[in-house]
């Protein structure tokens, strides 16, 4: 099996992007991120790719951010002077989710099993979701003392204010229904086979490439755009990351614990229970 952390494999008209680090349930490294950006840049100007298909390696979408080298920054304040390598880790993100929004193709996000934190911000970038029944969607990063930074103004298009103050700010998770009815993802099927992929592929194909991207084009004009967050976001989760309410709430994640903020769940008094 390949060791590349991204794999690229064209069939005709349709290319599939897989995320492929299954040890870490595909967390968005360095190398995934940059691996991304670059196939982003060299498909929008290939005419003749029409689908962009977006999934992860061994049962899993995407985990979310992965820390990698910069674990040891966890609750650490920055020294006077210097320069955060944070910021632009981060805002790399950003400018991933960016450009994917920006593909004149079809981007399709095939899930199964869990799509994370930044991994959520991947779907919500997406123009259809198709995930199996046994796919879990969510924004933990609050219950980690992290803010969900770069991927907020994704969720906040996709899902709508209410739905995505509810979802980013109490950490929420989804379930393939779940995320059906709230417009996250587009399709639940029984399992990933390839019998039921080939005809949402088939269905899709129905739309002429150069409509596709005229019509992508005209809605985001359209639309009120993703405000450009990026660097004040980059800024943002920094300084969560080295915060001590980081530092306690991974610890606990780590020893899969109630952070300590985390209210216990209050007891009835026997008068209320009378």
């Amino acid at each position: 099996m390949s060791t590349d952390p991204l794999l690229i494999e064209r069939q005709g008209a349709v290319e599939t992007w897989t995320m492929n680090d299954p040890a870490t349930r595909n967390a968005l490294s360095d190398a995934v991120v940059d691996g991304l950006l670059q196939a982003c840049t060299r498909a929008a100007q290939d005419p003749a790719l029409r689908i962009v298909v977006l999934t992860g390696a061994g049962g899993a979408f995407c985990a979310g951010g992965s820390l990698g080298g910069f674990a040891r920054l966890i609750g650490q304040p920055l020294q006077a002077g210097e320069t955060d390598p944070l910021l632009a880790m981060n805002r790399s993100f950003g400018d991933l989710l960016h450009a994917l929004c920006d593909l004149p193709q079809l981007l399709v996000c095939r899930v199964d099993g869990p799509a994370m934190g930044g991994g959520f911000g991947l779907v919500c970038c997406a123009d259809h979701v198709v995930a199996t029944k046994r796919s879990v969607l969510g924004t933990p990063e609050v219950t980690l003392g992290l803010p969900p930074a770069q991927i907020a103004p994704f969720v906040w298009q996709r899902l709508g204010e209410s739905a995505a103050r509810q979802c980013l700010l109490q950490g929420l998770s989804y379930t393939a229904a779940q995320a059906l009815q709230v417009g996250l993802v587009n399709e639940v099927i029984e399992e990933d086979s390839d019998g039921s992929w080939q005809q949402t592929l088939t269905r899709l194909m129905r739309a002429a490439p150069g409509a596709v991207a005229s019509t992508k084009q005209l809605l985001r004009q359209l639309r009120c755009p993703v405000s450009d967050v990026r660097d004040a976001a980059a800024k943002a989760f920094a300084q969560g990351l080295r915060s001590a309410e980081a530092a306690q709430g991974l610890a606990a994640f780590a020893r899969k614990q109630a952070a300590p903020w985390a209210m216990p769940a209050l007891t009835p008094s026997p008068q209320e229970r009378a």
